[in-house]
Protein backbone atom coordinates (compact mmCIF):
# COMPACT_ATOMS: atom_id res chain seq x y z
CA UNK A 1 0.00 0.00 0.00
CA UNK A 2 1.24 3.22 -0.89
CA UNK A 3 2.12 5.92 1.97
CA UNK A 4 2.66 9.73 1.84
CA UNK A 5 5.91 11.55 2.60
CA UNK A 6 4.80 13.91 5.30
CA UNK A 7 5.31 17.66 4.57
CA UNK A 8 8.06 19.10 6.01
CA UNK A 9 5.79 21.56 7.93
CA UNK A 10 4.42 19.12 9.82
CA UNK A 11 7.73 17.19 10.48
CA UNK A 12 9.44 20.18 11.31
CA UNK A 13 6.46 21.45 13.64
CA UNK A 14 6.26 17.79 15.46
CA UNK A 15 10.61 18.22 16.28
CA UNK A 16 8.55 21.73 18.39
CA UNK A 17 6.40 19.47 20.17
CA UNK A 18 8.89 17.16 21.21
CA UNK A 19 11.23 20.49 22.59
CA UNK A 20 8.14 21.87 24.87
CA UNK A 21 4.64 20.33 23.53
CA UNK A 22 2.48 19.83 26.33
CA UNK A 23 -1.28 18.83 27.41
CA UNK A 24 -3.83 20.67 29.89
CA UNK A 25 -5.64 24.04 28.22
CA UNK A 26 -2.91 26.15 27.55
CA UNK A 27 -3.39 27.81 23.98
CA UNK A 28 -0.79 26.01 21.51
CA UNK A 29 -1.35 27.81 18.42
CA UNK A 30 2.38 29.54 17.62
CA UNK A 31 1.59 33.91 17.28
CA UNK A 32 2.91 33.83 14.09
CA UNK A 33 0.79 31.45 12.52
CA UNK A 34 -1.02 32.04 8.63
CA UNK A 35 -4.42 32.34 9.31
CA UNK A 36 -7.17 30.07 8.78
CA UNK A 37 -8.36 29.87 5.60
CA UNK A 38 -9.91 26.66 5.41
CA UNK A 39 -11.86 24.01 7.43
CA UNK A 40 -11.82 20.51 6.23
CA UNK A 41 -13.93 18.48 8.82
CA UNK A 42 -13.55 14.24 8.32
CA UNK A 43 -15.97 12.03 9.93
CA UNK A 44 -14.49 8.42 10.24
CA UNK A 45 -17.36 7.13 11.09
CA UNK A 46 -16.85 4.37 14.20
CA UNK A 47 -13.58 5.64 14.71
CA UNK A 48 -13.29 5.46 18.82
CA UNK A 49 -10.56 7.14 20.65
CA UNK A 50 -8.85 4.08 21.37
CA UNK A 51 -8.41 3.32 17.24
CA UNK A 52 -6.50 6.06 17.01
CA UNK A 53 -4.32 5.22 20.29
CA UNK A 54 -3.87 1.27 18.92
CA UNK A 55 -2.73 2.44 15.95
CA UNK A 56 -0.60 5.15 16.17
CA UNK A 57 1.08 2.96 18.97
CA UNK A 58 1.20 0.48 16.60
CA UNK A 59 2.55 3.16 14.19
CA UNK A 60 0.28 1.46 11.58
CA UNK A 61 -1.67 4.96 10.66
CA UNK A 62 1.26 7.70 9.81
CA UNK A 63 -1.07 10.08 8.35
CA UNK A 64 -2.94 10.17 11.63
CA UNK A 65 -0.20 10.62 13.30
CA UNK A 66 1.23 13.49 11.41
CA UNK A 67 -2.13 14.84 12.34
CA UNK A 68 -1.55 14.31 16.14
CA UNK A 69 2.20 16.03 15.73
CA UNK A 70 0.50 18.93 14.72
CA UNK A 71 -2.58 19.34 16.42
CA UNK A 72 -4.60 18.42 20.09
CA UNK A 73 -5.52 15.08 20.34
CA UNK A 74 -8.68 15.22 22.73
CA UNK A 75 -8.96 11.62 24.05
CA UNK A 76 -12.11 12.59 25.85
CA UNK A 77 -14.56 13.32 23.80
CA UNK A 78 -17.86 12.02 23.52
CA UNK A 79 -21.36 12.29 20.64
CA UNK A 80 -23.70 14.02 22.95
CA UNK A 81 -26.36 11.56 23.99
CA UNK A 82 -27.48 9.91 21.56
CA UNK A 83 -25.04 8.60 18.07
CA UNK A 84 -26.98 7.96 15.33
CA UNK A 85 -25.36 9.49 12.06
CA UNK A 86 -27.95 12.36 11.98
CA UNK A 87 -27.49 13.19 15.54
CA UNK A 88 -23.92 12.78 15.29
CA UNK A 89 -23.16 14.85 11.99
CA UNK A 90 -25.57 17.77 13.77
CA UNK A 91 -23.45 18.11 16.58
CA UNK A 92 -20.07 18.81 14.31
CA UNK A 93 -22.04 21.07 12.04
CA UNK A 94 -24.25 22.79 14.47
CA UNK A 95 -22.81 22.86 18.14
CA UNK A 96 -26.16 21.67 19.03
CA UNK A 97 -27.58 18.16 20.60
CA UNK A 98 -31.07 16.79 19.69
CA UNK A 99 -32.74 19.06 21.97
CA UNK A 100 -32.06 22.09 19.59
CA UNK A 101 -31.40 20.45 15.94
CA UNK A 102 -34.66 18.22 16.10
CA UNK A 103 -32.82 15.41 14.66
CA UNK A 104 -33.07 12.30 16.44
CA UNK A 105 -32.07 9.26 13.52
CA UNK A 106 -32.98 9.49 10.30
CA UNK A 107 -35.97 7.59 11.14
CA UNK A 108 -38.05 9.44 13.48
CA UNK A 109 -42.05 11.11 14.00
CA UNK A 110 -43.41 14.12 14.29
CA UNK A 111 -46.64 14.55 15.92
CA UNK A 112 -47.10 18.04 13.83
CA UNK A 113 -46.46 16.72 10.71
CA UNK A 114 -49.03 14.79 7.71
CA UNK A 115 -48.49 12.36 5.48
CA UNK A 116 -46.53 12.72 1.98
CA UNK A 117 -49.79 12.11 0.11
CA UNK A 118 -51.83 14.38 2.11
CA UNK A 119 -50.91 17.41 0.25
CA UNK A 120 -54.04 19.45 2.11
CA UNK A 121 -52.86 18.51 5.43
CA UNK A 122 -56.51 17.67 6.02
CA UNK A 123 -55.87 14.36 7.55
CA UNK A 124 -54.70 12.56 10.64
CA UNK A 125 -51.61 14.39 12.01
CA UNK A 126 -48.36 12.25 13.26
CA UNK A 127 -46.01 10.97 10.35
CA UNK A 128 -42.86 8.45 10.51
CA UNK A 129 -40.20 10.52 9.05
CA UNK A 130 -37.38 8.41 6.99
CA UNK A 131 -34.62 10.64 5.70
CA UNK A 132 -32.24 7.38 4.01
CA UNK A 133 -31.27 5.85 1.06
CA UNK A 134 -35.01 6.34 0.38
CA UNK A 135 -35.34 9.67 -0.18
CA UNK A 136 -34.46 10.15 -3.71
CA UNK A 137 -36.49 9.54 -6.81
CA UNK A 138 -35.09 5.84 -7.38
CA UNK A 139 -37.21 4.91 -4.44
CA UNK A 140 -40.48 5.82 -5.57
CA UNK A 141 -43.37 3.00 -4.71
CA UNK A 142 -40.23 1.31 -3.25
CA UNK A 143 -38.38 0.91 -6.63
CA UNK A 144 -34.91 0.18 -6.49
CA UNK A 145 -32.15 2.52 -6.20
CA UNK A 146 -30.28 2.13 -9.88
CA UNK A 147 -28.59 5.05 -9.77
CA UNK A 148 -25.42 6.88 -7.52
CA UNK A 149 -27.13 10.09 -7.36
CA UNK A 150 -30.58 8.61 -6.10
CA UNK A 151 -32.05 9.17 -9.69
CA UNK A 152 -31.79 12.79 -9.24
CA UNK A 153 -34.25 14.18 -7.31
CA UNK A 154 -36.71 13.84 -4.06
CA UNK A 155 -38.67 11.44 -3.88
CA UNK A 156 -42.18 13.25 -3.06
CA UNK A 157 -43.25 10.09 -1.24
CA UNK A 158 -40.54 10.88 1.17
CA UNK A 159 -41.38 14.74 1.91
CA UNK A 160 -44.20 15.29 4.51
CA UNK A 161 -46.34 18.34 4.68
CA UNK A 162 -46.71 21.05 7.61
CA UNK A 163 -49.56 23.26 8.08
CA UNK A 164 -48.02 26.98 8.06
CA UNK A 165 -50.59 29.78 8.08
CA UNK A 166 -53.13 27.45 6.51
CA UNK A 167 -51.10 26.82 4.33
CA UNK A 168 -50.04 23.21 3.24
CA UNK A 169 -46.21 23.22 3.32
CA UNK A 170 -43.50 20.12 1.91
CA UNK A 171 -40.62 19.78 4.55
CA UNK A 172 -37.78 18.79 2.55
CA UNK A 173 -34.57 17.50 4.94
CA UNK A 174 -33.78 21.39 5.13
CA UNK A 175 -37.04 22.07 6.65
CA UNK A 176 -36.63 19.72 8.78
CA UNK A 177 -33.63 20.60 11.23
CA UNK A 178 -34.72 22.97 13.83
CA UNK A 179 -31.38 25.20 13.77
CA UNK A 180 -28.98 26.82 11.40
CA UNK A 181 -25.56 24.98 10.16
CA UNK A 182 -21.50 26.52 9.97
CA UNK A 183 -22.10 26.41 6.42
CA UNK A 184 -25.25 29.04 6.68
CA UNK A 185 -23.50 31.32 8.93
CA UNK A 186 -20.09 31.34 7.11
CA UNK A 187 -21.66 32.32 3.98
CA UNK A 188 -23.55 34.58 5.18
CA UNK A 189 -20.51 36.26 7.42
CA UNK A 190 -18.06 35.55 4.76
CA UNK A 191 -17.99 37.50 1.23
CA UNK A 192 -17.33 35.20 -1.00
CA UNK A 193 -17.09 32.17 1.31
CA UNK A 194 -18.19 28.55 -0.31
CA UNK A 195 -18.79 25.27 1.39
CA UNK A 196 -19.27 21.79 0.41
CA UNK A 197 -19.66 18.63 2.14
CA UNK A 198 -20.34 15.02 0.47
CA UNK A 199 -22.15 12.01 2.98
CA UNK A 200 -23.60 8.77 2.12
CA UNK A 201 -27.09 9.62 1.44
CA UNK A 202 -28.07 11.70 -1.90
CA UNK A 203 -30.39 13.41 -1.09
CA UNK A 204 -31.45 12.56 2.86
CA UNK A 205 -28.83 14.79 3.89
CA UNK A 206 -30.28 17.74 2.56
CA UNK A 207 -30.47 19.33 5.85
CA UNK A 208 -27.24 20.49 5.87
CA UNK A 209 -28.34 22.97 4.32
CA UNK A 210 -29.79 24.06 6.93
CA UNK A 211 -33.60 25.98 7.33
CA UNK A 212 -32.45 28.57 4.40
CA UNK A 213 -31.95 25.58 2.22
CA UNK A 214 -28.96 26.83 0.39
CA UNK A 215 -25.89 26.15 3.30
CA UNK A 216 -23.89 24.31 1.31
CA UNK A 217 -22.87 25.08 -2.34
CA UNK A 218 -21.61 21.58 -3.33
CA UNK A 219 -23.42 18.88 -1.75
CA UNK A 220 -22.53 15.65 -3.23
CA UNK A 221 -24.91 13.46 -4.78
CA UNK A 222 -23.80 10.12 -3.66
CA UNK A 223 -26.02 7.09 -2.71
CA UNK A 224 -24.11 4.56 -0.60
CA UNK A 225 -27.09 1.94 -0.82
CA UNK A 226 -27.07 2.22 -4.54
CA UNK A 227 -26.17 -0.68 -6.50
CA UNK A 228 -23.28 -0.95 -8.21
CA UNK A 229 -23.51 -1.71 -11.50
CA UNK A 230 -20.37 -3.36 -11.39
CA UNK A 231 -21.28 -6.11 -9.00
CA UNK A 232 -24.62 -5.61 -8.74
CA UNK A 233 -24.78 -5.09 -5.14
CA UNK A 234 -24.80 -2.06 -2.98
CA UNK A 235 -21.80 -0.07 -1.41
CA UNK A 236 -22.15 -1.66 2.28
CA UNK A 237 -22.25 -5.36 1.28
CA UNK A 238 -18.57 -5.74 2.20
CA UNK A 239 -15.78 -3.45 3.63
CA UNK A 240 -13.40 -3.55 0.53
CA UNK A 241 -16.65 -2.81 -1.68
CA UNK A 242 -17.26 0.40 1.21
CA UNK A 243 -13.72 1.76 -0.01
CA UNK A 244 -15.11 2.35 -3.59
CA UNK A 245 -17.58 4.60 -2.26
CA UNK A 246 -15.29 6.32 -0.08
CA UNK A 247 -13.02 6.51 -2.91
CA UNK A 248 -15.21 8.44 -4.41
CA UNK A 249 -15.85 11.52 -1.94
CA UNK A 250 -11.71 11.28 -1.44
CA UNK A 251 -11.50 12.44 -5.07
CA UNK A 252 -14.35 15.13 -4.42
CA UNK A 253 -12.17 16.25 -1.53
CA UNK A 254 -8.83 16.30 -3.94
CA UNK A 255 -11.09 18.06 -6.93
CA UNK A 256 -11.96 21.25 -4.02
CA UNK A 257 -8.13 20.94 -3.05
CA UNK A 258 -7.38 22.01 -6.56
CA UNK A 259 -9.56 24.42 -7.37
CA UNK A 260 -12.88 22.30 -9.02
CA UNK A 261 -15.85 21.63 -8.04
CA UNK A 262 -16.55 17.81 -6.27
CA UNK A 263 -16.86 15.92 -9.84
CA UNK A 264 -13.99 17.75 -11.43
CA UNK A 265 -15.77 19.48 -14.25
CA UNK A 266 -15.77 22.74 -13.52
CA UNK A 267 -13.53 25.64 -11.73
CA UNK A 268 -14.52 26.38 -8.38
CA UNK A 269 -13.08 28.72 -5.42
CA UNK A 270 -11.38 25.76 -2.51
CA UNK A 271 -14.39 25.85 0.14
CA UNK A 272 -13.89 27.94 3.04
CA UNK A 273 -15.55 24.71 4.74
CA UNK A 274 -15.60 21.20 3.69
CA UNK A 275 -15.86 17.84 4.27
CA UNK A 276 -16.71 14.19 4.32
CA UNK A 277 -16.93 11.06 5.71
CA UNK A 278 -15.96 7.51 5.59
CA UNK A 279 -18.02 4.81 5.59
CA UNK A 280 -15.78 1.70 5.36
CA UNK A 281 -14.68 1.07 9.01
CA UNK A 282 -18.23 1.35 10.25
CA UNK A 283 -19.05 -1.30 7.65
CA UNK A 284 -15.84 -3.52 8.98
CA UNK A 285 -16.91 -3.19 12.67
CA UNK A 286 -20.53 -4.22 11.97
CA UNK A 287 -19.31 -7.28 10.50
CA UNK A 288 -19.46 -10.61 12.27
CA UNK A 289 -16.25 -11.91 14.39
CA UNK A 290 -16.55 -14.88 12.87
CA UNK A 291 -15.55 -13.19 9.52
CA UNK A 292 -12.64 -11.36 11.01
CA UNK A 293 -15.22 -7.62 11.10
CA UNK A 294 -14.81 -6.09 14.64
CA UNK A 295 -12.48 -6.76 17.23
CA UNK A 296 -10.31 -9.84 19.08
CA UNK A 297 -10.51 -8.37 22.75
CA UNK A 298 -12.11 -5.84 25.10
CA UNK A 299 -9.27 -3.49 24.51
CA UNK A 300 -9.97 -2.74 21.24
CA UNK A 301 -7.52 -4.82 19.28
CA UNK A 302 -8.95 -4.67 15.63
CA UNK A 303 -9.86 -7.82 13.90
CA UNK A 304 -8.64 -7.89 9.74
CA UNK A 305 -11.24 -6.16 8.26
CA UNK A 306 -11.18 -3.27 10.78
CA UNK A 307 -7.11 -2.98 10.32
CA UNK A 308 -7.26 -3.07 6.98
CA UNK A 309 -10.17 -0.05 6.81
CA UNK A 310 -8.25 1.94 8.87
CA UNK A 311 -5.42 1.36 6.95
CA UNK A 312 -7.30 2.32 3.99
CA UNK A 313 -8.59 5.52 5.92
CA UNK A 314 -5.13 6.74 6.70
CA UNK A 315 -3.62 6.78 3.09
CA UNK A 316 -6.53 8.44 1.92
CA UNK A 317 -5.97 11.35 4.45
CA UNK A 318 -2.48 11.14 3.37
CA UNK A 319 -3.47 11.81 0.19
CA UNK A 320 -5.57 14.80 1.51
CA UNK A 321 -2.48 16.11 3.37
CA UNK A 322 -0.06 15.26 0.32
CA UNK A 323 -2.55 17.57 -1.91
CA UNK A 324 -2.94 20.46 0.62
CA UNK A 325 0.77 20.41 0.76
CA UNK A 326 1.18 20.97 -3.29
CA UNK A 327 -1.55 23.31 -3.49
CA UNK A 328 0.25 25.69 -0.45
CA UNK A 329 -2.88 25.41 1.00
CA UNK A 330 -1.93 23.25 4.30
CA UNK A 331 -0.60 25.82 6.81
CA UNK A 332 -3.91 27.62 5.89
CA UNK A 333 -6.12 24.77 6.62
CA UNK A 334 -7.43 23.71 9.85
CA UNK A 335 -7.94 19.85 9.61
CA UNK A 336 -10.90 18.13 11.98
CA UNK A 337 -10.76 14.49 12.24
CA UNK A 338 -13.44 13.03 14.05
CA UNK A 339 -16.27 10.74 13.96
CA UNK A 340 -20.18 11.37 14.28
CA UNK A 341 -20.31 7.72 16.27
CA UNK A 342 -18.69 4.88 17.69
CA UNK A 343 -19.58 1.78 17.45
CA UNK A 344 -20.61 -1.00 19.85
CA UNK A 345 -19.62 -3.76 21.39
CA UNK A 346 -16.28 -3.48 20.70
CA UNK A 347 -16.11 -6.39 23.20
CA UNK A 348 -17.81 -9.08 21.06
CA UNK A 349 -17.66 -10.90 25.05
CA UNK A 350 -20.94 -8.55 25.72
CA UNK A 351 -22.75 -8.83 22.50
CA UNK A 352 -26.21 -9.74 23.03
CA UNK A 353 -29.08 -10.39 20.24
CA UNK A 354 -31.93 -11.89 21.44
CA UNK A 355 -34.16 -10.06 18.91
CA UNK A 356 -35.82 -6.94 18.64
CA UNK A 357 -37.65 -7.46 22.50
CA UNK A 358 -38.58 -4.16 23.16
CA UNK A 359 -40.27 -3.31 19.55
CA UNK A 360 -42.12 -6.59 20.81
CA UNK A 361 -42.64 -5.78 24.51
CA UNK A 362 -44.36 -2.16 23.37
CA UNK A 363 -46.64 -3.79 21.08
CA UNK A 364 -47.90 -6.89 22.79
CA UNK A 365 -49.02 -3.74 25.61
CA UNK A 366 -50.81 -2.48 23.91
CA UNK A 367 -48.74 1.11 23.45
CA UNK A 368 -48.57 0.19 19.52
CA UNK A 369 -50.51 -1.85 17.44
CA UNK A 370 -49.85 -5.26 18.20
CA UNK A 371 -49.62 -6.54 14.51
CA UNK A 372 -46.93 -3.91 13.88
CA UNK A 373 -49.36 -1.72 11.54
CA UNK A 374 -47.84 1.68 12.63
CA UNK A 375 -46.17 4.37 10.99
CA UNK A 376 -43.63 3.28 7.89
CA UNK A 377 -43.15 -0.52 9.90
CA UNK A 378 -45.97 -2.13 7.41
CA UNK A 379 -45.70 -0.39 4.41
CA UNK A 380 -47.19 -2.24 0.72
CA UNK A 381 -44.17 -3.18 -0.83
CA UNK A 382 -42.09 -3.61 2.57
CA UNK A 383 -39.63 -0.70 1.60
CA UNK A 384 -39.37 2.90 3.15
CA UNK A 385 -41.06 5.88 1.30
CA UNK A 386 -43.09 3.92 -0.70
CA UNK A 387 -46.13 6.23 -0.65
CA UNK A 388 -47.82 4.18 1.97
CA UNK A 389 -47.99 3.89 5.65
CA UNK A 390 -50.26 5.44 8.47
CA UNK A 391 -50.74 8.61 9.98
CA UNK A 392 -50.88 9.44 13.70
CA UNK A 393 -49.84 5.47 15.27
CA UNK A 394 -46.91 6.40 17.18
CA UNK A 395 -43.88 4.62 16.16
CA UNK A 396 -40.89 2.87 17.83
CA UNK A 397 -36.99 2.76 16.58
CA UNK A 398 -34.61 0.62 17.54
CA UNK A 399 -30.98 -0.33 17.05
CA UNK A 400 -28.59 -0.30 20.26
CA UNK A 401 -30.98 1.76 21.50
CA UNK A 402 -35.13 2.42 21.74
CA UNK A 403 -36.73 5.42 20.44
CA UNK A 404 -40.16 5.14 21.34
CA UNK A 405 -43.29 7.39 20.18
CA UNK A 406 -46.53 6.50 21.98
CA UNK A 407 -49.62 6.67 20.01
CA UNK A 408 -51.11 7.99 23.17
CA UNK A 409 -48.73 10.10 25.52
CA UNK A 410 -51.03 9.70 28.62
CA UNK A 411 -49.71 6.34 28.40
CA UNK A 412 -46.16 7.08 29.15
CA UNK A 413 -46.24 6.65 33.11
CA UNK A 414 -47.59 2.79 32.12
CA UNK A 415 -45.48 2.49 29.35
CA UNK A 416 -42.49 3.20 31.62
CA UNK A 417 -43.79 0.70 34.59
CA UNK A 418 -43.91 -2.21 32.03
CA UNK A 419 -40.64 -1.98 30.40
CA UNK A 420 -39.20 -1.86 34.28
CA UNK A 421 -40.85 -5.15 35.48
CA UNK A 422 -39.19 -6.74 32.23
CA UNK A 423 -35.25 -5.64 32.77
CA UNK A 424 -33.93 -8.54 32.17
CA UNK A 425 -32.06 -10.20 29.57
CA UNK A 426 -34.46 -13.39 29.09
CA UNK A 427 -37.16 -12.70 26.40
CA UNK A 428 -39.15 -11.34 26.75
CA UNK A 429 -36.68 -8.79 28.83
CA UNK A 430 -35.60 -6.26 27.32
CA UNK A 431 -31.94 -6.63 28.86
CA UNK A 432 -31.98 -3.64 30.40
CA UNK A 433 -30.49 -4.51 33.86
CA UNK A 434 -27.25 -3.51 33.60
CA UNK A 435 -24.85 -0.86 34.62
CA UNK A 436 -24.59 2.04 32.16
CA UNK A 437 -28.51 0.95 31.15
CA UNK A 438 -31.52 3.60 31.68
CA UNK A 439 -35.01 4.39 30.80
CA UNK A 440 -35.25 7.89 30.19
CA UNK A 441 -39.10 9.73 29.94
CA UNK A 442 -40.43 13.08 32.01
CA UNK A 443 -39.14 15.67 33.11
CA UNK A 444 -35.34 14.34 32.65
CA UNK A 445 -36.03 13.72 29.35
CA UNK A 446 -37.76 16.82 28.53
CA UNK A 447 -34.45 18.11 30.22
CA UNK A 448 -32.07 16.47 28.47
CA UNK A 449 -34.25 16.16 24.62
CA UNK A 450 -37.00 18.73 24.97
CA UNK A 451 -40.35 18.38 25.69
CA UNK A 452 -41.89 15.35 23.67
CA UNK A 453 -45.24 17.86 23.93
CA UNK A 454 -43.91 19.51 20.92
CA UNK A 455 -44.02 16.71 18.74
CA UNK A 456 -40.52 15.70 17.97
CA UNK A 457 -39.15 14.35 21.21
CA UNK A 458 -39.55 11.01 22.07
CA UNK A 459 -41.72 9.99 24.90
CA UNK A 460 -39.34 7.40 25.92
CA UNK A 461 -35.73 6.42 25.50
CA UNK A 462 -34.14 3.10 26.68
CA UNK A 463 -30.65 2.54 26.61
CA UNK A 464 -30.15 -1.08 27.39
CA UNK A 465 -27.34 -2.42 28.68
CA UNK A 466 -23.69 -1.97 26.86
CA UNK A 467 -23.63 -5.06 24.11
CA UNK A 468 -27.21 -5.22 23.45
CA UNK A 469 -28.48 -4.64 19.95
CA UNK A 470 -32.11 -5.58 19.46
CA UNK A 471 -31.75 -7.58 16.25
CA UNK A 472 -31.52 -11.42 15.32
CA UNK A 473 -29.39 -10.62 11.90
CA UNK A 474 -26.76 -12.97 11.93
CA UNK A 475 -24.94 -10.73 9.30
CA UNK A 476 -23.80 -7.88 11.96
CA UNK A 477 -22.55 -7.85 15.22
CA UNK A 478 -21.84 -4.38 15.77
CA UNK A 479 -24.31 -0.91 15.62
CA UNK A 480 -24.41 2.26 17.11
CA UNK A 481 -26.99 5.08 17.57
CA UNK A 482 -27.55 4.82 21.37
CA UNK A 483 -25.04 6.72 24.71
CA UNK A 484 -23.39 2.94 25.35
CA UNK A 485 -19.62 4.08 26.10
CA UNK A 486 -18.58 2.13 22.41
CA UNK A 487 -20.97 4.18 20.45
CA UNK A 488 -19.81 8.02 22.32
CA UNK A 489 -16.32 7.79 22.66
CA UNK A 490 -14.70 9.15 19.53
CA UNK A 491 -11.92 9.98 18.10
CA UNK A 492 -11.37 14.29 17.97
CA UNK A 493 -7.92 15.57 16.46
CA UNK A 494 -7.98 19.51 15.68
CA UNK A 495 -4.99 19.85 13.35
CA UNK A 496 -2.81 23.02 11.94
CA UNK A 497 0.98 22.47 11.17
CA UNK A 498 1.57 25.42 13.31
CA UNK A 499 -0.14 23.89 16.33
CA UNK A 500 2.49 22.20 18.63
CA UNK A 501 1.04 18.98 19.92
CA UNK A 502 -1.06 18.55 22.40
CA UNK A 503 -2.62 15.29 24.09
CA UNK A 504 -5.73 17.47 25.88
CA UNK A 505 -7.82 14.73 28.40
CA UNK A 506 -10.57 17.27 29.28
CA UNK A 507 -14.13 16.55 28.54
CA UNK A 508 -15.04 17.51 25.66
CA UNK A 509 -18.31 17.29 22.87
CA UNK A 510 -18.59 17.01 19.63
CA UNK A 511 -21.01 19.97 19.65
CA UNK A 512 -17.87 21.84 20.33
CA UNK A 513 -16.03 21.54 16.82
CA UNK A 514 -18.95 23.66 15.15
CA UNK A 515 -18.13 27.00 17.30
CA UNK A 516 -14.40 26.25 17.44
CA UNK A 517 -14.97 26.07 13.39
CA UNK A 518 -16.44 29.53 13.67
CA UNK A 519 -13.97 30.95 16.12
CA UNK A 520 -10.83 29.83 13.49
CA UNK A 521 -12.72 31.69 10.91
CA UNK A 522 -12.41 34.72 13.24
CA UNK A 523 -16.60 34.75 13.61
CA UNK A 524 -18.97 34.96 16.40
CA UNK A 525 -19.61 30.87 17.26
CA UNK A 526 -23.17 32.33 18.93
CA UNK A 527 -24.06 33.01 15.25
CA UNK A 528 -25.31 29.28 15.40
CA UNK A 529 -28.19 29.34 17.02
CA UNK A 530 -27.87 25.53 18.92
CA UNK A 531 -24.46 27.04 20.59
CA UNK A 532 -26.50 29.97 22.16
CA UNK A 533 -29.58 27.78 23.33
CA UNK A 534 -26.94 25.06 24.66
CA UNK A 535 -24.53 27.27 25.91
CA UNK A 536 -21.51 25.30 23.55
CA UNK A 537 -18.11 26.52 24.27
CA UNK A 538 -14.96 26.04 21.92
CA UNK A 539 -12.69 23.19 22.40
CA UNK A 540 -10.76 23.46 24.84
CA UNK A 541 -6.21 24.29 23.96
CA UNK A 542 -6.53 26.35 21.05
CA UNK A 543 -5.81 30.01 19.82
CA UNK A 544 -6.69 31.45 16.85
Amino acid sequence: MKRYLLPLTIVATGVLSACGGGSGDSSVLLSSAPAVAHVLLISVDGLHEQDVAHCIAAKTCPSIAALAQTGVNYTNASTPGLSDSFPGLAALVTGGSPKTTGLFYDVSYDRTLYAPSDTACAGVQGWNVVFDETVGIDSVNGGARIHLDGGGTFNPQAIPHVKVNGNCMPVFPHDYIQTNTVFEVVKANLAGARTAWADKHAWGYDWLNGPSGKGVDDLARTEINSVDAATGTEYTDKFAHTEKFDDMHVQAILNQIDGKNSTGTSAAAVPTVFGTNFQTLSVAQKATNASGGGYTDATFTPGVQVSASIAYVDTAIGKVIAELSAKNLLTSTLLVLTAKHGQSPADHSTLVKNGDTLTALVQSSGYLDAAGNWGQNATATGNLNDGTGLSGTGIIQTDDLGLIWLKDQRQVAAAVATLNANLGCTVPGICANGAGASILSGAALTAKFGDPASGRTPDIIVQPNPGVIYTSSKSKDAEHGGNAPDDSHVALIVSKPSIIAQTNTAMVMTTQVAPTILTSLKLDPNLLNSVKLEGTSVLPGLSF
